[in-house]
């Protein structure tokens, strides 16, 4: 339980709880979804935090969607603590925001392409504007903004085509988890780019949603502003989730 498990595709994972997470530095992340993107191979990637690495062992569909990520990174500071405990020194956490901001500014030196999928279309104005003036050679090939709905399989097959044609090496998703990671497993084969699950990225990046501090995002508190933030609608994820989380760590930890 909890061992380093090379893969034949190169990729070192550790199990936490019953999530395999990569273990794997900033540069090997983003190197990674570079050199897929640059074949427009269709992958996708999974930014695991406490939350989801709870509910791959409550939810088996979502449990299947994480095993067969083509990437899986240690987002959020326990993950990473864990990671290291089972022998990873010096893993850090791999968190969709910064992921993003990082990946965008190798992008627009690339001259890559990338597309955004998900938030409100409120937001994608807003979030393009600011990709754009941060990083001004940056090329956005397209945006779209989901309905709360389930898509037609006819509007569904739209989008696709719509991203494919787009020439986007990389699709940042911001459906929130599980919504998300689903979303991608479905669409793995069909579109033709690296599918990168952010959450509320798109919302910090648009300034819709205030980001922790950066001395609670480097101690580990990020969900605390959250949860301050959104009491209503986190306090069963990140108390009852994180607590879980602790339970079982505890568990690996003295089995293993």
């Amino acid at each position: 339980m909890g061992r380093t498990e090379p893969t034949t595709t190169g990729r070192t994972v550790g199990r936490v709880l019953t999530a395999p997470i990569d273990a794997l530095t900033w540069e090997e992340a983003i190197g990674r979804i570079q050199h897929w993107a640059d074949a427009f191979e269709s992958r996708y990637v999974c930014i695991s935090n406490v939350h989801s690495v709870v509910t791959a062992g409550q939810d088996a569909a979502f449990g299947r969607v994480l095993h067969e990520a083509d990437m899986a990174t240690p987002d959020g500071a326990p993950v990473a603590w864990m990671l290291r405990k089972l022998g990873h020194r010096g893993q850090q956490r791999i968190n969709g925001p910064d992921l993003m901001l990082r990946y965008c500014e190798e992008a627009a030196g690339r001259n890559e392409a990338i597309y955004l999928y998900g938030g409100a279309p409120e937001t994608l104005d807003v979030l393009q504007r600011v990709l754009l003036e941060r990083f001004p050679g940056l090329r956005i090939a397209g945006a779209y903004s989901p309905p709360f709905r389930a898509l037609t399989d006819e509007e569904d097959a739209e989008v696709v085509r719509q991203i494919n044609d787009s020439g986007a090496g990389t699709v940042w998703v911001s459906l929130g988890c599980p919504k998300q990671e689903k979303w991608m497993a479905a669409h793995r084969g069909r579109i033709n780019a690296v599918m990168i699950g952010v959450g509320a990225a798109f919302d910090y990046h648009a300034g819709t949603i205030q980001r922790a501090p950066l001395w609670m995002q480097r101690n580990g508190l990020e969900w605390l502003h959250r949860l301050a933030s959104e009491p209503g609608r986190l306090w069963k994820r990140y108390l009852v989730t994180n607590t879980l989380f602790v339970l079982g760590a505890v568990r690996q930890l003295v089995l293993r």
